[in-house]
């Protein structure tokens, strides 16, 4: 369905800010995760940069007295089709709501618009010795309002947490144009609702953010970091999990088995050994070494052949290099084959085990290459389906097998989605994992601040996984 957004033209926007070219529709309509168009992903009627939010309010509330559907848009790195259209309508891109609106470095308090590079607040308050600490493993390449959209997560969440412990407030807009402000500048508060964490992770659906207060942490002054090498993947996870019990102080402790680690050295010519493995990394202002003789004392209990540290800062960036760009080595290693979905489910720490040896025998089962790797120290698991796109009968495997690690996962108490979010992807498990109880206060939610799904239709709920937007009796 096309919707008619000639009256952009009649709002104060500049005309470079407003675009119907097919390239500029075509770019913002596939992210990361998403089909390619000529797949059958879904073009935009229009493609709109806000300079403010001035310009978020007049663009949203317009279209939601016309009814087109509003999908806010950024870096594109969501794995998810988070930031797709569903319904085309107008794709609001917010990289150009990029700047720093204020800095109070004595609160460790930063306000950005949602456009900034998750790693260029890192680098505008260095000189502080600050950082932003929940940045994921694409905080150089992905926005804040991306990560907010989904409530992001990275490697140093087993010790600093996920993006919604670090947001103090929100600016944002709704449907019907209204801009809101939610949380504080105080560390805590009990005040009304918190709108705060309504929004994060609401991928955009609820409410467009415009501007983020986002809390800073100290540079630690001891950084040391390195791997542990183990002959069994069992024996690996499990020295994961009696190190996360015991209460090692550790900031980064990363999961590559054998198989991403073969996948990693032929795509970067890095020199891994072909062996289940944990990245690490410890911060502290002092007595790193404490953590550190701790941790290798626990491993060596899980029969660890090689436990080697560094400070070394060419060494460190190569190892954590070989992390950050496994997705992209897993996607190059064979031409004839490509990843079904990219798997990020979590589970309580004590069951990290069980989901990793479940994973691995699934794949035996089904004969299929299922390389795992992921966060876990907080039970994140991420794994990816290799599978031949042209041979139907091996996809359905795949995609048979990529639904019993989620089943699973939920069964332990887990959930389908740690950090990617639910988007277009997963909506099929959101009721598996929540009830249908909880599902339907959700819509209730939806339906409250955005009645006429203006907001990112097609996200979060299964009945409009389809393309169909909510019916006028749901609305």
């Amino acid at each position: 369905m096309t919707h008619d957004c000639s009256f952009l033209e009649d709002l104060p926007l500049a005309t470079d800010r407003i675009s119907v070219a097919d390239g500029r529709r075509e770019s913002h309509a596939t992210d990361y995760g998403a089909e390619r168009i000529d797949d059958g992903g879904v073009l935009p009627d229009a493609v709109v940069w806000p300079a403010c939010t001035a310009d978020v309010s007049a663009v949203v509330a317009a279209a939601t007295d016309r009814g087109v559907p509003v999908t806010p848009y950024a870096a594109g790195t969501g794995l998810e089709g988070n930031a797709v259209p569903a319904h085309g309508g107008i794709s609001l891109d917010l990289t150009r709501m990029d700047g720093v609106v204020d800095y109070r470095p004595a609160d460790r308090q930063i306000d950005v618009g949602p456009g900034i590079i998750g790693s260029d607040v890192d680098e505008y308050v260095a000189g502080d010795g600050l950082f932003f600490p929940p940045l994921p493993s694409s905080g150089d390449i992905s926005t804040i309002g991306g990560m907010i959209a989904t409530d992001a997560s990275g490697m140093q969440t087993v010790r600093y947490g996920e993006v919604a412990d670090w947001v103090l407030g929100l600016e944002a807009v709704l449907a019907d144009g209204t801009v809101i402000e939610t949380g504080s500048r105080a560390s805590k508060t009990s005040s009304g609702y918190n709108l705060t964490d309504l929004i994060v992770g609401s991928e955009g659906t609820l409410a467009v953010v415009t501007e983020a207060t986002l809390e800073l942490a100290g540079r630690p002054e001891q950084v040391r970091g390195g791997r542990a090498i183990f002959e069994t993947l069992d024996d690996a996870v499990e020295a994961v999990f009696d190190a996360v019990r015991t209460g090692v102080g550790v900031a980064k402790i990363e999961l590559v088995d054998g198989l991403s680690a073969t996948m990693a050295n032929a795509y970067l010519g890095s020199d891994l050994p072909d062996a289940p493995m944990v990245f690490l990394e410890f911060h502290a202002n002092h007595g790193i070494e404490t953590e550190i003789d701790l941790c290798r004392m626990i491993f060596e209990d899980h029969a660890v052949g090689r436990f080697e540290m560094s400070d070394d800062d060419a060494e460190m960036a190569a190892l954590w290099q070989a992390r950050r760009e496994l997705a992209y080595a897993i996607s190059a290693y064979d031409p004839d084959l490509e990843p079904i979905h990219p798997g990020d489910v979590t589970v309580p720490i004590s069951s990290y085990p069980e989901i990793v040896r479940e994973t691995k025998r699934l794949a035996d089962e089904y004969d299929l290459l299922v390389p795992c790797f992921g966060h876990a120290g907080d039970g994140n698991l991420h794994y990816s389906v290799l599978a031949d796109p042209d041979d139907p009968e091996q996809r359905t495997r795949g995609e048979d097998l990529y639904r019993e690690i989620v089943a699973l996962a939920i069964e332990l108490g887990g959930t389908a989605t740690g950090e990617h979010g639910i988007g277009a992807g997963k909506q099929r498990f959101l009721e598996p994992e929540h009830g249908a109880g909880a599902v339907e206060a959700m819509r209730a939610v939806k339906r409250a601040l955005d009645p006429t799904d203006t907001l990112n239709p097609g996200k979060i709920f299964p009945e409009t996984a389809d393309g169909e937007r909510l019916t006028e009796a749901e609305r």
